[in-house]
Formats: structure tokens, sequence, C-alpha cells
């Protein structure tokens, strides 16, 4: 990608989890309360704070830049960026948009927390991609909405994001936990198998997608080995991250092939194996 492309490119994506709700300190809250109603905790006004500041500490480092926020239409979320919001001048924030689609996962209305808990038993076995709860969702539904959000996205960042582009633009997206998985998932192509090893964002826990050296995002730019290997990231894919972060060639960061094949030939292989393409024709 040419410096030019690049420049037009958001320099960060930024993932953020809603603060602690009463949902999260007591499950029984979603037996009474619709989930799209539940609010957040006095922790969880402080956690949206801080989470605040932090965000803007991470942004702020070249002196010119603007942010532009997505955020849920629950309760929490909004509550969460309203506080997070108070880190950024008027000046900096060029857009703000609810969007559904990267909404929490469907439980299916009220929850009977007897009843979600044998669900929730029932998930684990099943897998926690593909189980679909009753009368809610799976968390493969959620990755369908949400890879729609990500064409809308692009197309806001083409057409509809106006800022200069000499400032760092950065998309600060305010979410819940299974959401902001699936938005990684799709964006960095992980498989089902790898997804269910990532574990869920803490409360206000946020994770920086960074413009790498080639023009890739990539989660080690900002983030440490450590960090995400707590995340439940695998070596190989951590090792994916440093290739986007520094712009290694393809052919270096073709991991995932083992996945799905037990054996590939290399090229040399095929050179000596392969005089079968040299036959002449008559």
């Amino acid at each position: 990608m040419s410096e030019q492309q690049q420049k037009f490119l958001p320099k960060r994506i930024i993932l953020v989890r809603h603060g602690e709700s009463a949902g999260n300190l007591d499950g029984s809250a979603y037996a009474t309360t619709p989930d799209y109603k539940i609010p957040l905790t006095e922790a969880g006004i402080q956690q949206a704070k801080e989470a605040g500041k932090k965000i803007r500490d991470v942004i702020s480092e070249s002196g010119k830049w603007k942010a532009c926020f997505y955020v849920s239409p629950y309760e929490r979320t909004r509550s969460t960026l309203r506080e997070i919001g108070r880190s950024f001048p008027r000046k900096r924030v060029i857009g703000v948009k609810e969007e559904c689609r990267i909404r929490e996962q469907d439980f299916g209305n009220f929850q009977i927390t007897e009843r979600m808990k044998i669900i929730k038993e029932t998930r684990e076995k099943f897998g926690r991609f593909f189980y679909r709860f009753p009368e809610g969702e799976s968390a493969a539904d959620v990755f369908d909405r949400v890879s729609s959000f990500l064409e809308s996205l692009w197309r806001d960042i083409d057409t509809r994001l106006h800022y200069d582009p000499s400032d760092d633009l950065n998309i600060i997206i305010v979410s819940h936990g299974l959401a902001s998985r699936v938005f990684l998932m799709k964006w960095f192509k992980w498989t089902v198998e790898q997804f269910e090893y990532l574990n869920n964002l803490n409360n206000c826990e946020f994770r920086v997608m960074q413009l790498g050296d080639g023009g890739e995002y990539s989660l080690a730019v900002h983030h440490s080995d450590e960090e995400m290997l707590e995340w439940g990231l695998s070596q190989q894919m951590i090792k994916d991250q440093k290739c986007r972060a520094t712009g290694a060639s393809i052919e270096k960061c073709q991991w995932f092939m083992d996945g799905f094949f037990d054996h590939l030939e290399s090229d040399s292989e095929d050179a000596n194996n392969g005089d079968h393409n040299t036959d002449k024709i008559d």
C-alpha cells in the first residue's frame, strides 16, 4: 500500500467494551430488566471515565488527531461513551453514530437465572460460536451482522468522514465483549476454532488495531505478546499480528495453511517432481 493511500485510512480502530453493568454485578437483573436497558454501576461509570483518559493518551501522541465514535444502542454502552467523551475536546470529535449491528448478542428477552445457567452449560458442550440461544442469537449470527457493519464502516471512511488527511483519524467503537471478539475474528480472518479460545474483554478494556509499516492493521503495534497471550491468541496468531505490524511478505506469514492441510510440498519439491508439466506435444 502506498504512503498516499495510508494517509486516508484511520491510524487506529479501537474496540472498547462497556463498563461494569448491573447485570455484570448481579445476573438476576436480566430477569426483570430488558437487556438493552441494563445500566452501568457506579464502578462502571468510573471505569468508563478512566478508559477515556487512557484512550486519549494513546491517540494524542502525534498532536494532530481526530476521533469518530460508533456505539451500540444499549444503555450501558451509551453511558460508557458519555463518560469516555469527557476526555475529548469537542473540536477533536468529527462524528458519532449509534449502530445497532454492534449491539450485544441477543440472549432472548427476559433471562430467568436458573434457566440461563442450564442454557449456558449446554452452550459450553455444543460450542460457543454456533450455539444459538432459544429465542436469541448465536455468535455466528452476531458475526454476520458485524460483517455487514464493517462494509458500512468502510463506506463511511471513504465518503462520509470529512477530515484533514494530515490528522491521525481514530475510529473508536464502544460495544460489547462478544461483538468485539467477532469483529476481530472477521477482520483478521480467524477460524471458528481460534475464536473458541478467545477470552472476553474485561469491562472497559480496549483493543487497539493500529496501522503497521506495511499498511495493515495489527494488534501487535500497540500491544505486547504477553497481552495477546492473555486474550487467548495462539503463538501462530501472534506471529501473524507481528507480520502485519512489520509489513513482512505474505510468504513468511502463511502459518494458516497448516490448519487446513496435513502437508503441502514446497516450491522446490514441486520443481523436482513436476516433470509431467514439461512434456512436449508433438
